[in-house]
């Protein structure tokens, strides 16, 4: 119990593995090992920096002191100095050349750069476990023919498995942005205050191939194949709003398939997990309520509009660079990766165990085939020799008294007694029933199922070859 303001972002919805790759130990942690990169780097070529320096460095990468940072920070009123006092406190040899030519944002845009990249296979890598679970779900009811709807209306026959196909698709574009995002990333590098590396070429005496030599190799010991060629003082902030795009992208994959479990748990064919003490309502202990899709739609709704914080800020960063930048991304960045892990979090936890009641979803069809079937019993009754308009006129005669009957009567579909009794159909009841073979009406959904799964989902899947063992982690 607190009496402060808790982010339900870590206290009731991400994972503690993203929690913890935004928090402040691997934040400053990540900071000393970009000082030692530049140190290293520097040494390399040249600089008269010592292997007792960087030994001490090295030494102390974690052993950080938030209190005393703190205390450094409410006199400099600057986090990057504070840290270095700190850092230089325990690495007394190294404080001449901590930082030495770097700005700011060395560490802080690296560092999200670095956070950036291992957050996006983080997220990845979870997506591909619900991908996973999509994929034995789609196969296990590939075959269960179930009714489908466009405008929410009753329309053709799908099968279960084939519309959790439709999920897993949207899921396979949002891996492929994440993997696409981490393949563009770049870093940062070292280019100084302005973007010029000034600072470093006065460091070399104006040796502009060992500066290039020095950004090269600090891009590769930080990880990263090379920096971005030009900068102001950060990196493009373009690069932020493309990251959240695709993070928003799960969001729209995740509030589709929540709504459609929404709709389908009310129809009472498909429900989410719901625990054997688990509360529906306070007030009236029969609910069921889809708590966890709910969650979702809404967590969803907060994802999606981050994009939007990464375009106003690359909007309005003035020549090289403003700092009204800085407090917005302490919040877009951090904040949209925990919804997406949460999403991601809540996505596997329902496909780990979702509910799927057969006879619901046979009685719903049942109820609105005879009405799809109309067509193919007209074609069967032309075959016999009857004539098409009439046909048509007495179907559509007796599919409208049928309709009377269930929505006014509120009475069972009897479309295909009152047809097996007009002669102008001259079919039996046992015709038509031929007629309305549920498997004539599915198509290629079980094939499409089958062919998806072998030529889209298997080798994305292949690529993440740990996806069975992420399990979910949905607290509350």
């Amino acid at each position: 119990m607190t009496d402060t303001y808790v982010n339900p972002l870590i206290e009731r919805f991400a994972t503690r593995e993203m929690a913890e790759l935004w928090g402040p130990q691997r934040k400053f942690s990540t900071w000393r090992r970009c000082w030692i990169a530049l140190a290293e780097a520097e040494q390399e070529l040249g600089l008269p920096i010592t292997d007792a320096q960087i030994a001490e460095m090295r030494a102390h990468v974690d052993d950080i002191d938030l209190e005393k940072a703190a205390v450094y920070e409410s006199k400099t009123r600057h986090d990057v100095m504070a840290h270095i006092h700190a850092f230089a406190d325990v690495a007394p040899l190294a404080r001449p050349i901590i930082h030495l030519g770097a700005t700011s944002c060395y560490v802080g845009d690296n560092t999200d750069l670095i956070l950036i990249r291992e957050g996006l296979e983080l997220l990845a890598g979870k997506a591909a476990a619900v991908l996973a679970r999509l994929r034995a779900f789609a196969l296990k009811w590939k075959d269960l023919p179930t009714l489908g709807y466009t405008h929410y209306q009753p329309a053709q026959v799908v099968t279960v498995g084939k519309r959790a196909c439709l999920w897993a698709q949207d899921l396979l574009m949002d891996i492929e942005d994440l993997e696409s995002q981490r393949q563009r990333l770049r870093c940062r590098g070292v280019k100084g205050t302005t973007g010029t590396q000034a600072s470093f070429m006065e460091l070399f005496e104006g040796d502009s191939e060992k500066v290039r030599l020095l950004d090269q190799r600090v891009a590769e010991k930080l990880g990263f194949a090379a920096s971005y060629p030009v900068t102001g003082q950060t990196y493009p902030r373009k690069v932020d709003t493309q990251v959240l795009r695709a993070l928003a992208g799960i969001g729209e994959s995740v509030h589709k398939f929540a709504t459609d479990l929404r709709l389908l748990q009310n129809l009472k064919e498909i429900e989410e997990p719901f625990e054997s003490t688990q509360v529906g309502s306070s007030a009236m202990a029969y609910k069921r309520n889809p708590m966890r899709c709910e969650r979702a739609c809404a967590l969803a709704r907060f994802l999606m509009v981050a994009p939007l914080h990464g375009s106003f800020t690359s909007a309005v960063q003035w020549f090289e660079r403003t700092l009204d930048d800085s407090a917005i991304r302490r919040l877009s960045l951090p904040e949209s990766f925990l919804a997406a892990d949460a999403l991601l979090n809540l996505y596997l936890n329902i496909m780990e165990a979702p509910q799927v009641y057969p006879k619901v979803i046979e009685r719903h069809l049942n109820a609105e085939l005879p009405f799809m079937a109309t067509e193919n019993i007209i074609m069967a009754g032309v075959k016999r020799g009857g004539d098409r308009q009439e046909l048509h006129e007495a179907i559509r005669r007796h599919s409208q008294q049928a309709a009377t009957r269930v929505k006014m009567e509120g009475g069972e579909n009897d479309l295909l007694d009152r047809l097996a009794k007009d002669p102008v159909i001259n079919m039996t009841r046992v015709e038509l029933d031929q007629i309305l073979d549920v498997r004539k009406f599915v198509g290629r959904a079980p094939q499409q199922v089958e062919e998806f799964i072998r030529n889209e989902v298997d080798p994305v899947l292949a690529r993440y070859p740990g996806h069975s063992s992420i399990q979910s982690d949905v607290r509350v």
